[in-house]
């Protein structure tokens, strides 16, 4: 355990966290979280009531699939022009999506043409955006380890009250309210991005194609065992565990006690993330993904406590000791990609990984709800429950990845 958790103190005192910097970057991902945790319940709720569940599928397939596609195209970009001026162009084609969009359902029906043609080009600029947001944070903070669990506390903020946001929002003043507020959150991010200070490491580069970065990037990527060890193992976990869980907890639990209990389930896996990202803060092992691997095996009694039908107390605890789990787990990877892929690779290694882990959830996502035509939702949890200990033992049977050491 000591191999593991190798947490005496630095004599030296810690960097500062909240630098200028810092504060401007957090201020920049908490807001922009927050919209992106509104609009899955508005594309329910208000896309929904006009096109049913297929019109749901449609808008929400068609932003997943340029972002898994584009991807590996944002992290050339973003190590080629630098993460900021990516994700504030990004910013500023979601603000214009997001006005449109409202617009139309503030002065009627909005077409589905218009719909699919904004969430294709949302997932697209969520595919310039994504790869700087792991290429940022050595940028504006001397610990990143710290910067990550912070970021984390703030993920779990969002993703309490932004679908409560949301939900008021559609109730009160129609859906045009939630994509205004969420273009407003694009603004947001973007100023704060812009008004980020950078020093310029970059020194003479060498030509080369769109091509030629993708496939070096690639190169990087494959020559890390523990890297694609891990997305290797995360693939299974998106297909079998983390797609199929949503729509099936929310409508187990839904149907049994209510959809007040799914929200207190919930707040219940949101309380345990916060609680994750402050251990994960303090916490500094000497082998990360090893930690995070012991860790990770929490997460399985979130679909073990919905497929044995516990009550609601249990099903909250279940959810929280899940929540801690996952938190650890995420900050100890971001913090080994960042810390241990050189900066003008970095976005590129992370677009690849961010490609494999959702496009995992997203075949899983398509595959629930077939699958659970056939098998009954409580024993594709069951199956959620096995795949999530076998994942924890993989990670940790898993030399390369039980190995690596703290950078």
């Amino acid at each position: 355990m000591t191999a593991i958790y190798d947490c005496e103190q630095s004599l030296a005192a810690p960097a500062r966290l909240w630098t200028r910097n810092f504060v401007l970057y957090f201020g920049a991902r908490a807001v922009s979280l927050l919209g992106d945790a509104m609009m899955p319940v508005a594309t329910a709720l208000a896309v929904g009531a006009i096109y049913g569940v297929s019109g749901v599928g449609y808008v929400l397939a068609i932003y997943t699939a340029p972002f898994v596609l584009f991807i590996p195209f944002g992290g050339v970009f973003a190590d080629r022009l630098g993460a900021r001026t990516m994700m504030v162009g990004a910013d500023i084609i979601r603000i214009f999506t997001q006005t449109a969009v409202a617009v139309a359902f503030f002065t009627g029906t909005p077409p589905l043409w218009l719909l699919l043609s904004a969430s294709f080009l949302s997932g697209t600029a969520s595919a310039m955006f994504q790869p700087g947001v792991n290429g940022m944070v050595p940028l504006v903070a001397k610990d990143p380890q710290r910067a990550n669990g912070t970021l984390k506390i703030a993920d779990a903020a969002t993703q309490l009250g932004g679908p409560v946001l949301a939900g008021l929002l559609i109730t009160l003043t129609g859906a045009g309210a939630v994509y205004a507020v969420d273009a407003g959150t694009f603004l947001l991010s973007g100023l704060c991005l812009v008004l980020v200070r950078l020093v310029s490491t970059a020194g003479a580069k060498e030509r080369s194609t769109v091509m030629v970065d993708l496939r070096r990037g690639w190169l990087e990527f494959r020559s890390r065992s523990w890297m694609w060890s891990v997305i290797l193992i995360w693939v299974f976990f998106g297909i079998l565990v983390f797609g199929p869980y949503i729509p099936l907890g929310s409508r187990l639990i839904g149907d049994r006690l209510g959809d007040a209990a799914y929200g207190w389930v919930m707040a219940g896996l949101g309380s345990g993330t916060v609680l994750g990202g402050l251990i994960a803060i303090k916490i500094r092992p000497s082998r990360p993904l090893a930690a995070g691997g012991a860790a990770i095996f929490g997460f399985g009694f979130i679909p073990l406590t919905v497929a044995l039908e516990l009550p609601l107390p249990l099903l909250m605890a279940g959810h929280l000791l899940g929540g801690m789990s996952w938190a650890f787990w995420s900050v100890m990877w971001s913090t080994s990609v960042q810390t241990q892929v050189a900066p003008d690779v970095l976005n590129r290694v992370t677009a690849y990984e961010i490609a494999g882990s959702v496009s995992g959830i997203a075949v899983g996502q398509a595959l629930v709800g077939p699958v659970s035509e056939i098998v009954s939702p409580r024993d594709l949890l069951f199956v959620s429950t096995g795949v999530s200990f076998a994942v924890c033992a993989a990670l940790l049977l898993t030399r390369p990845i039980r190995r690596l050491r703290r950078a």
